[in-house]
């Protein structure tokens, strides 16, 4: 152990650590049992199994690879403070170099990890969805446009479109979702996935990247927002902090397993405004234009301009019967 070295560990690391404290904490019985431990994982989850000494794509690297395509995509107000017009493009050209490199690398780690081919195919294939990663930018930026004008026209209390994209929690959030869900569809679920969790961290939004969302999308707040796998939004959509789009059952194999991909979730049809703490479960469709009020609980298709709220609260219905010489067992 001794011998250790901090590249060993990794640079940050081992840097950190210190070589020369490595020896201070007596943990060999520690580390025998996480072995152990780890043995018996793998062997009792074998369609899981971690293959060997092969490498996993990185939480921490693909949170800076985040970091770099968002500043890439708005370098004057998500990038360094040094950059300025002049000097964007090359910024821009530097910026999407190192982050390409950076993400190739990381896909290398899923699809040798995932479907345990050899390291040219998984290079190959790498090179492929990074190509076609970086030429989907564009669009993806004006996507981002639109959800930014959204969120402007929708808040009250937004001053500016660079306050929308520098303070709002939803627009990192749906940043995070646009970059994750294009790896998704290009066939890399895992490296989109670890993506859509840095900014469930970070923003206390949970948007599955597998989820389809359409343009001119606004969470106004978030947090504690919730969108499954096959949630489908459509354009100009608005919701807000508490709202949740999910599965109401699960179905299973014979074995007990569950069954994955089953469209599950909810359909919103264009133009529907969903209120704090709304609910909306299975595969339902809200029809376009509707509105939702805030904490209903939603199960069944709601048509196209319907408005959705909660019942008036019980007390003012109990006090119009008692005026009625309604009784509370009649009432019930």
């Amino acid at each position: 152990m001794n011998e250790l070295r901090s590249a060993e560990l990794g640079s940050d690391h081992g840097r950190d650590a210190g070589v020369e404290t490595l020896d201070l904490w007596d943990v060999g019985d520690v580390v025998h049992e996480l072995a152990q431990i780890r043995r018996h994982w793998r062997s009792t989850n074998a369609r899981h199994v971690e293959h060997g000494a092969k490498g996993f794509p990185s939480r921490v690297r693909l949170a800076k690879i985040a970091e770099e395509l968002s500043s890439a995509l708005f370098p004057l107000r998500l990038g360094p403070d040094f950059v300025r017009q002049a000097n964007e493009d090359t910024f821009i050209t530097q910026t999407l170099q190192i982050a390409a490199s950076r993400l190739h690398a990381q896909l290398r780690l899923e699809l040798a990890y995932a479907d345990e081919i050899e390291s040219p195919l998984a290079d190959q294939r790498a090179t492929e969805i990074v190509v076609a990663f970086l030429q989907a930018l564009p669009n993806l930026r004006r996507l981002l446009d639109l959800d930014i004008q959204a969120a402007f026209r929708g808040d009250p209390a937004a001053r500016s479109i660079d306050e929308v994209l520098i303070c709002y929690p939803g627009l990192l959030a749906i940043i995070h979702h646009r970059l994750a869900h294009t790896l998704y569809l290009m066939g890399a679920p895992l490296v989109a996935r670890i993506i859509s969790e840095i900014s469930h961290g970070g923003t206390g939004i949970d948007i599955h990247p597998g989820a389809q969302i359409g343009k001119g999308f606004f969470i106004d707040h978030g947090t504690g927002v919730v969108i499954g796998e096959t949630a489908v939004i459509g354009d100009n959509v608005r919701i807000y902090q508490g709202v949740t789009l999910g599965a109401k059952n699960f179905p299973t194999e014979a074995d007990g397993a569950l069954i994955k991909s089953l469209p599950r979730h909810p359909i919103i049809e264009n133009d529907v405004v969903i209120y704090a703490g709304a609910t909306i479960l299975g595969r339902v469709t809200i029809g376009a234009g509707s509105e939702i009020g805030g904490n209903v609980w939603i199960t069944h298709d709601i048509p196209p301009l319907s408005q959705v709220m909660q019942a008036r609260e019980q007390k003012h219905l109990i006090r119009q019967a008692r005026q009625q010489g309604i009784t509370r067992s009649e009432f019930n």
